[in-house]
């Protein structure tokens, strides 16, 4: 085996080994539909809802938590203030 040739299958290996992590890395910004059963609508939770929640919390004065660890009361005023804060959608 020529010394290129070894080398172009440890490239080769390394991105096959490689590959899936960095795939996975990107499932964490991935969107998601969550249902507002007080509005009986449905959201997709992407970088715009992000923006609008994390808005929501520092209008409303509260440290930064995942939504879906939010108490039901908690998430209920964050959609009724979502609702009253431009496109609702």
């Amino acid at each position: 085996m020529s010394r290129g040739y070894r080398y172009l299958c440890t490239l080769v290996l390394a991105g096959a080994i490689a590959a899936p992590v960095m795939i996975s890395g990107c499932a964490a910004h991935a969107e998601y539909r969550v249902y507002d059963p007080y509005y009986s609508d449905y959201h997709t939770w992407d970088h715009n809802e992000v923006v609008y929640y994390q808005r929501w919390e520092v209008e409303s004065h509260r440290d930064h938590r995942d939504f879906k660890k939010r108490s039901a009361e908690e998430q209920k005023e964050y959609w009724t203030w979502r609702h009253s804060h431009g496109d609702s959608h």
